[in-house]
């Protein structure tokens, strides 16, 4: 193995922080990480050579390094992706690889963590200027909790960009969804509701006013987190 990204990932391996990791991101028998390797590298140190060797990563290289069993060897492929996509600037051909592997490859996006950190990152923002089915198809009929997680998260950049239409139109999609949801899935949309919430308290209040009976009950702790303490206690007595 000649690629960078691979030995430097592999060289900050921690065998007693892989264990802690191991049962942060619930990868016991029956769990959603059921399964998965760790090395024990933490975010910052994965952020950091991912900075030193992205930019001689191939997407040969990416495809050795995504399929790993060891989660934050995925992770640094992915992270390696945004970084190719972003610095991409106006080659389209080059973004529109990026985007392709990302969507060609989900079955390795297998954690919370992996979509949280580069869905937003790369598909919202490849999305913030043409049509946005590819994400209510992911929400609806994704394949995984993962894919589906990647369909409501990936609205954080619009959101950020002071567009909240799809943020809310997705969220309907998962309240459609039977019962019981996920909690990755009630806790990632709740999460976008509170961001959306944040930008204009009173859209989240009116859309909520029709749904907020029926929404599962972590979705809507989530989503109301950020208003005063006694519309919370209103929203979840009914």
């Amino acid at each position: 193995m000649n690629c960078r990204l691979y030995k430097e990932i592999l060289s900050r391996q921690d065998p007693e922080q892989a264990v802690n990791l191991s049962r942060f991101f619930k990868t016991g028998k029956g769990q959603y990480g059921e399964g998965d390797k760790f090395l024990g590298i933490k975010v910052p140190v994965t952020r950091e050579v991912v900075k030193q060797c992205w930019q001689e990563t191939s997407f040969e290289d990416l495809e050795t390094c995504v399929a790993s069993e060891y989660h934050e060897m995925r992770l640094a492929a992915l992270l390696t992706l945004v970084q190719i996509f972003k610095h991409a600037k106006k080659d389209i051909t080059l973004q529109q690889q990026c985007v392709d592997f990302y969507l060609t490859h989900t079955q390795y996006i297998n954690n919370w963590d992996l979509v949280d950190l580069t869905c937003y990152e790369l598909l919202g923002t490849w999305l913030l200027d043409k049509d946005r089915t590819l994400l209510y198809d992911l929400a609806r009929d994704g394949k995984t909790i993962w894919e589906q997680r990647i369909g409501i998260v990936s609205t954080m950049q619009f959101l950020r960009h002071g567009e909240l239409h799809d943020t809310y139109a997705i969220a309907d999609i998962f309240l459609a969804k039977p019962l019981p949801l996920h909690d990755l899935l009630q806790k990632a949309v709740g999460w976008l509701l509170r961001e959306a919430g944040k930008r204009d308290e009173q859209r989240l209040k009116g859309w909520l006013s029709t749904r907020y009976k029926t929404m599962p009950r972590t979705m809507l702790r989530y989503a109301i987190e950020k208003l005063s303490e006694e519309e919370r206690k209103n929203y979840l007595n009914g």
